[in-house]
């Protein structure tokens, strides 16, 4: 069983350019599957086309990622949720708050990230959670809705210890991305060493985020998740053979792969 990278953007320019040849670097470096993120309508069903045309090799996950909520009206919203509705759609989103960039206004964010609860809802799919210093807003969302001990995830988690427990708190996970292996993240390491094994589970954010060693390498890409698993499981004390086993056997649970 080899590794899964839980949240990239091969549709991106720098990946999907060369996605042949990315996917061709993966295998090489132990990485069987790749959950690619459409961040607005085009982008999902972009994702959608690269799962169909690498069914063993990719999966697709769609919503709108709260730097684009200015600009979604309903008819987008209804397109939206009839792609959702396609089986090659693993996953909802990446959807939720982001109050660092404030590319869209926040009534704007609050607006779209509640619709596309309220359409989830109904779903069986799990659902990704972009947060970014909103996360006291955003939980109560999560839980007006009813999406408390339900699949969601808080992908590329950079948060504190205190919101790390209250994730873990209501059934949701954390995924860890390059910036656990950054100098810098001493908080976010304590928390990687002691999560729960049975939950841990590991993407690259491709194109962003590249890990150490390779920090200065860009764009990142899904193949680079395996030294996020390596630096993983020298901090947890575990194998790497045996950490990729089980964020591999974690993610595809997750998923319903």
């Amino acid at each position: 069983m080899g590794l899964i990278d839980s949240h990239a953007h091969l549709t991106f320019p720098e990946l999907i350019e060369q996605v042949d040849d990315v996917l061709s670097r993966c295998a090489e470096a132990g990485v069987d599957r790749v959950i690619t993120i459409g961040t607005d309508l085009a982008d999902g069903r972009r994702a959608v086309e690269l799962a169909k045309r690498h069914p063993d090799r990719v999966h697709a996950a769609a919503g709108f990622h709260p730097h684009e909520a200015a600009k979604v009206r309903d008819a987008d919203l209804a397109a939206m949720a009839s792609l959702w509705d396609d089986d090659r759609v693993i996953a909802l989103g990446e959807m939720g708050l982001d109050y660092h960039y404030d590319f869209a206004d926040r009534l704007s964010q609050h607006q779209v990230f509640g619709r596309q609860l309220e359409m989830a809802a109904s779903r069986d799919k799990p659902i990704i959670i972009h947060c970014r210093e909103a996360f006291d807003d955003l939980v109560p969302m999560l839980l007006e809705h009813e999406f408390a001990d339900r699949r969601v995830v808080f992908h590329c988690f950079t948060g504190t210890a205190d919101e790390a427990s209250t994730v873990t708190k209501h059934g949701w996970r954390i995924s860890f991305t390059g910036i656990v292996t950054f100098r810098g993240s001493k908080e976010l390491q304590a928390i990687a060493k002691d999560y729960p094994a049975d939950q841990l589970m590991v993407e690259t954010d491709s194109p962003y985020l590249s890990p150490v060693p390779i920090r200065s390498k860009k764009p990142n890409e899904p193949a680079h998740v395996a030294h996020v698993a390596r630096f993983l499981a020298e901090l947890r004390g575990a194998s790497y053979e045996d950490l990729v086993e089980q964020t591999a056997r974690n993610t595809r649970q997750f998923f319903g792969l």
